[in-house]
């Protein structure tokens, strides 16, 4: 109560006109109060850690073909000698020509699936394949790889719209492909 009397008081004394201490009253009024800086009780470091966790789980999330259930980003399997992708590619590649019975009877999904899960072995094993074969050869095996996954592509698209003339077309080429590039290997 003290204080609001004195700043009455003075107040009184500003406007009187011939007060020396009115410029000083003033400044007294609008002098804006400061502002004390709100401490966080997060610190950088802990905040960087949380930020880089969630980073690294989203990446994991999006990136595990078994959430996806998506094609296979994988070109070369770790540790595959050519050997070895020669001796399983015929497997991979029955596995994906075994995807016609799910097209004949119309079981969209499941055809997708199995055609993302085949081809993603398959696409794999070619490649090492191309990679360990002499320079010369490989422009032609690659264009015939680009050729094959790119209908593969095409056919999970057209399985997608539920488009059976689509599908069976890439299918076709599929499997011509297929023969071309086993005669080659």
């Amino acid at each position: 109560m003290a204080s609001v009397l004195q700043t009455l008081h003075s107040y009184n004394q500003s406007l009187s006109p011939n007060s020396p201490s009115s410029l000083k009253l003033s400044n007294e009024f609008y002098r804006s109060p400061t502002i004390q800086p709100q401490t966080s009780s997060i610190s950088r470091r802990r905040a960087t850690m949380a930020g880089l966790s969630t980073v690294l789980l989203v990446r994991e999330v999006i990136l595990n073909p078994k959430v996806a259930s998506a094609f296979d980003f994988r070109l070369v399997a770790p540790d595959q000698t050519p050997e070895e992708a020669e001796s399983v590619i015929r497997g991979h590649v029955r596995d994906l020509l075994q995807v016609k019975a799910l097209i004949d009877s119309e079981s969209w999904e499941a055809a997708q699936k199995d055609l993302r899960k085949s081809s993603g072995k398959l696409k794999q094993d070619i490649y090492t394949i191309i990679q360990a074969k002499p320079g010369g050869e490989r422009p032609q095996l690659r264009k015939l790889y680009s050729i094959l996954f790119n209908n593969v592509t095409k056919l999970d698209y057209a399985a997608r719209s539920k488009d059976m003339t689509r599908v069976l077309e890439c299918y076709q080429s599929i499997v011509v492909t297929l023969d071309d590039i086993l005669s080659r290997l």
